[in-house]
């Protein structure tokens, strides 16, 4: 056994330097390209002090030629090193990997007898799999507990030391826990899969870690140097998981948390958590009255309520009305096709796992729709097309069907049966450049109209492996997504091969209330389709040619956009969006004749308005037309009969105006609608 833990600094080449030793130096690279020189034997911690207190404190791992080390590890002649803190991606990663492993000492030492199986890092936070004894299960409580136990692990300043044995010993040592077995096992026999990547490497070699003089953990590190260094986490919730997420395997107890770089990071993101709780779509659909999921229609299958179809509407006319203005012609296709269109298109071939299962009917075997693009290109193939038809453009609300695990299934924001806004556009590889840039565009000015103004973008490039068209369209493709983005002013990344093998595309994410990113819009080339189905144009030499095809979702489809919405709005929707913009209360009985003609002045304006009769006491009615959301809770009176006038509670307002001209309130409404607000 070589144990690599808290090492001296400086070592010579048979052991610890002794005076009079003769060393030879180290030259480090860091990453701007300078250069320090270091003694022999130095460490990640020694470069970092070199470098400067400020970031020896702060330094918890090393990235040596891009893998994260310990910082007790010695460094190599010729590397480049850079310091990793807790600030940046990777420091992050490692607390909370580092966090993981001390819930599974906290864990091991209240349940004498549990086994633990894999606690990875995950996006914001970490979570870690046990067998209890007995087959118990966790409670909520308990995450007290265990967090308390946590916080006496961190106090105690443990360091974290690094081990490595053979692959026998190794199983000898984790005698008494069967999943960390079936891991060296299996990963030393070279049957390594993404998920036990960092549990053990295939080399023969296992790697494991020590802290508090006797937990041990099967990992191949980095980690912080002492439990000292961590600190800022909070458990959060206890749920059941499949062993390797097969259900014919044990069911196994697992607790998530999250770990962050420091106090503020930390209430921040539980701030964020409570608040995306509140504004969890599923909550509000039902609270509002907008949209449900009944059992008796199957997983991921919603039905809308009236004032969720009223939204619905608004977003679809919304849509329509841009998208006649813009150019496009409308088409609609039926929700089932034969086979043969599925072969085709190739989506029997790639696609077949997402499909709903086929019918057989007059000895034809018919599949629902997943996509609506090959329905869009038999439209164009219906008749000879020039190339003074095109782009041509065609838009489709079109319902599509997909077999989504019912585990990966999510509200509206992941669905099996929803309605795509669906645009395909065919174009003279001329067109591309301008066509792109139109595009993304129209992409950008439909989404600020509702509301959102914070955009991220990624542009995929060709695959490394397989693909298809040829380089010169390839090119001319990725260089208009890019001239796209530019001439937007959008930020964005490159995802180097991230492409689909039928063309690049570009993703927009907007960023809601909250900060949260939501993935919506897609414009994706394809160069594939048009070749499967072999369309064509005659051009300008009298000669055919392949047209270019343009995949553009703008908002996704409509039930994930209406569920991003909610979540953005918390429910409470702009003026313009609302499915009850006014509700008009009279204080007693005795006015109710002049709320309805409130609300027919309303509605004769064409707003959404009704009347909440006077059954009730007024403040309880107040509330209630608050918690429905209602953008303007309009309470009238005497004094608001006699002079025609009326008072606003407006949602969000701090106190309700009174004596407000009926006249004026209408200018007011008609010009929020108008700007859309």
């Amino acid at each position: 056994m070589s144990l690599g833990g808290r090492q001296p600094s400086i070592r010579g080449r048979g052991g610890v330097a002794s005076l009079g030793t003769a060393m030879s130096d180290l030259t480090i690279i860091l990453p701007d390209g300078s250069t320090r020189t270091l003694p022999e034997g130095a460490t990640g911690a020694d470069l970092a002090a070199d470098i400067g207190p400020g970031l020896s404190k702060a330094a918890i791992i090393a990235n040596v030629d891009g893998d994260g080390r310990d910082l007790d590890r010695a460094l190599p002649d010729g590397a480049t090193v850079a310091i990793v803190t807790a600030d940046s991606d990777e420091g992050l990663h490692t607390l909370r990997h580092s966090t993981a492993h001390v819930l599974a000492q906290a864990v091991l030492e209240l349940w004498p007898g549990a086994t633990y199986a894999i606690g990875p890092p995950i996006e914001h936070g970490f979570y870690y799999d046990f067998e209890l004894p007995g087959g118990g299960t966790f409670s909520e409580d308990d995450l007290e507990v265990i967090e308390a136990r946590m916080r006496l692990i961190v106090d105690a300043d443990q360091a974290f030391e690094r081990c490595e044995i053979g692959a026998d010993e190794a199983l000898e040592l984790f005698a008494d826990h069967r999943f960390k077995r079936e891991i060296i096992e299996q990963v030393t026999s070279g049957d390594v899969d993404t998920e036990l990547a960092g549990e053990a490497a295939a080399d023969g070699t296992v790697t494991y870690y020590r802290n508090g003089g006797g937990f041990i953990d099967l990992c191949t590190g980095p980690h912080v140097p002492t439990t000292g260094r961590l600190g800022h986490f909070a458990l959060q919730k206890v749920a059941g998981a499949y062993w390797r997420g097969d259900e014919r395997q044990p069911m196994l107890q697992r607790i998530y948390g999250t770990a962050w770089a420091d106090k503020k990071a930390l209430k921040g993101h539980l701030h964020r958590l409570a608040e995306a709780e509140k504004r969890d779509h599923r909550r509000l659909a039902s609270e509002l009255d907008l949209v449900s999921w009944p059992e008796a229609l199957g997983p991921g299958l919603a039905v809308w309520h009236p004032k969720g179809a009223l939204v619905r509407k608004l977003i679809e006319d919304y849509s329509r009305a841009r998208h006649e203005a813009g150019g496009y012609d409308f088409v609609y296709s039926p929700h089932i096709a034969k086979s043969v269109l599925w072969e085709t298109s190739g989506h029997l071939d790639f696609y077949a796992d997402g499909m709903y299962p086929p019918m057989e009917v007059d000895g034809a075997t018919y599949y629902p729709k997943p996509m609506n693009c090959p329905f869009h290109v038999a439209i164009f193939q219906s008749g000879q097309r020039s190339y003074r038809d095109l782009p041509r453009r065609f838009f489709e609300l079109g319902a599509v069907y997909r077999y989504e695990l019912s585990g990966a299934i999510h509200g509206l924001l992941r669905s099996r049966g929803f309605t795509q806004d669906d645009s395909h556009i065919f174009c003279t590889p001329d067109q591309v450049p301008d066509e792109l840039s139109s595009l993304l565009d129209f992409t950008l000015s439909v989404l600020r109209a509702f509301g959102f103004e914070d955009f991220q973008a990624k542009l995929s490039t060709r695959p490394f492996e397989k693909s298809v068209g040829e380089d010169a369209l390839w090119d001319l493709a990725i260089d208009g997504l890019r001239s796209a983005l530019e001439s937007a002013g959008l930020d964005y990344v490159v995802d180097e091969g991230g492409g689909a093998f039928y063309g690049p595309k570009i993703d927009v994410d907007v960023t809601d209330a909250i900060g949260r990113p939501w993935q919506l819009s897609t414009i994706q080339l394809d160069f594939n389709l048009p070749e499967r189905f072999k369309l064509d144009y005659v051009g300008a030499d009298g000669s055919r040619h392949r047209p270019v095809m343009i995949h553009r979702a703008l908002m996704g489809s409509i039930e994930r956009f209406f569920g991003v919405l909610i979540e953005h709005y918390a429910g409470a929707f702009p003026l313009w969006l609302a499915p009850e913009q006014v509700r008009v209360l009279p204080v007693a009985d005795e006015h109710q004749a002049y709320a309805e003609l409130v609300r027919d002045h309303l509605v004769a304006a064409q707003f959404r308005a009704t009347v909440d009769p006077a059954d009730e006491p007024l403040g309880k009615r107040v509330r209630a037309g608050k918690v429905a959301k209602v953008p303007h809770v309009l309470v009238v009176g005497d004094d608001d009969a006699a002079n025609g006038t009326v008072g606003d509670n407006a949602r969000g307002a701090e106190a309700p105006e009174r004596d407000l001209p009926l006249d004026e309130f209408l200018e007011r409404l008609s010009a929020n609608v108008e700007a859309r607000l």
